[in-house]
């Protein structure tokens, strides 16, 4: 099979679908690989370093697309690329569909089969190929959260920590899985006093366990909730609902009541946000202010730390690339019901039920479809 890889084009966006050491692995499984000219150059990986591993590198992401029949890359199709999609490619990326309509419609126009990591599943009811950017996300958010608190940021001017004499920053965690896990143990490891709140108890349970009475746990209720929020310094929304927008639990009400100063950093924004007042930006303007509160919602945090979030993410996905190289798209899907939870788009269809509740569409189950795609 042509693997392609090309050069992400979201702003401030350094990963890369694939590192050298994949393609490596892939062409030993007889497979073509096409790299973009310089897709990995932002992360130290030239194309020298893709030559070496057995990748063929050409001039552009036309070359790629015009190719390639699986298409591996990190972050969603821009609408530039999504017009080079057709009927026989197999994307394999991060889609996060359900917020987004343009995508989705364009995706469906396309006719191509769309694979988004964040919903491919585990044994254990897990998403695998979230969880290390949830991971990185989760440290990043304290790290951010920290810098927006300065008083050069629009910060109140509080070291989350604080020093001996002087009470540290109130940080409140809302989510209790892979990302308000990892950012619990950065804000615990600062020094912060850390309230989080989830909705599972067993989940609460298990942080309960590890951090003892280094943190406040909480039951998410709504009266919970905005009395943590108001009496916060930092507020990181962790919140995720797999495939759908996530719920905006943080209102604007809460937000006027913060001390002016105080930082939100909505994690969950490439699902549309946790907050209400949240909207998605950038690496190069990650903030901005509004009712008195700093925003980060910089909607591919994992993208400032490329070269862990590229090497993370591929450990997680080579295994499912390889099977739809190997096996084939249909065949791999249709053997593989995890990889299959992963599958939002086929055919021009909708197959991820929250996706189509999120735009209106009709849900087509996967499965049928596939077997329909493999008997023509």
């Amino acid at each position: 099979m042509i693997i392609g890889v090309p050069k992400e084009i979201k702003n401030h966006e350094y990963r890369v679908g694939l590192p050298p050491a994949a393609v490596r692995e892939l062409g030993g499984h007889g497979h073509q690989l096409l790299v973009e000219s310089q897709a990995g150059a932002g992360i130290g990986y030239s194309d020298a370093d893709y030559g070496d591993a057995g990748a063929t590198i050409v001039g552009s992401a036309r070359e790629v697309f015009a190719q390639a029949q699986l298409l591996i890359k990190v972050k969603e199709p821009q609408a530039a690329e999504r017009s080079m999609l057709t009927p026989d490619h197999t994307l394999f990326t991060y889609l996060h569909l359900a917020p987004d309509r343009p995508q989705t419609v364009d995706l469906l126009a396309s006719g191509a089969t769309c694979i988004a990591y964040e919903t491919v599943t585990d044994a254990h009811g897990h998403l695998p190929l979230l969880a290390p950017m949830s991971e990185v996300a989760g440290r990043m958010s304290v790290q951010a959260g920290a810098r927006c608190l300065e008083k050069s940021m629009g910060g109140r001017g509080v070291l989350l920590g604080g020093v001996p004499g002087v009470e540290p920053a109130r940080v409140t965690v809302i989510g209790g899985g892979v990302v308000g896990q990892n950012a619990v143990a950065m804000a615990v490891g600062l020094g912060a006093s850390v309230t989080v709140l989830d909705r599972n108890i067993e989940a609460l349970r298990q942080l309960d366990n590890r951090y003892g009475n280094r943190i406040r746990t909480l039951c998410s209720t709504r009266d919970a909730l905005e009395q943590s929020v108001i009496q916060s310094d930092l507020v990181i929304g962790a919140v995720l609902i797999p495939g759908a927008s996530a719920p905006k639990l943080v209102t604007r009400d809460m937000l006027r009541r913060m001390a002016n100063g105080s930082v939100v950093v909505d994690v969950a924004i490439d699902q549309g946000g946790c907050v209400e007042t949240s909207r998605p930006t950038t690496h190069a303007d990650p903030t901005y202010v509004e009712e008195g509160v700093v925003h980060y919602c910089v909607a591919n945090m994992p993208g400032a730390l490329a070269r862990t979030s590229s090497q993370a993410l591929s450990n997680v996905t080579l295994p499912f690339i390889v099977a739809l190289a190997d096996q084939g798209p249909v065949p791999a899907l249709l053997a593989d019901g995890h990889l299959r939870a992963g599958l939002n788009v086929c055919a021009g269809k909708v197959t991820h039920r929250q996706v189509a509740e999120a735009h209106g569409y009709e849900y087509t189950e996967a499965e049928p479809l596939l077997r329909q795609l493999q008997t023509h």
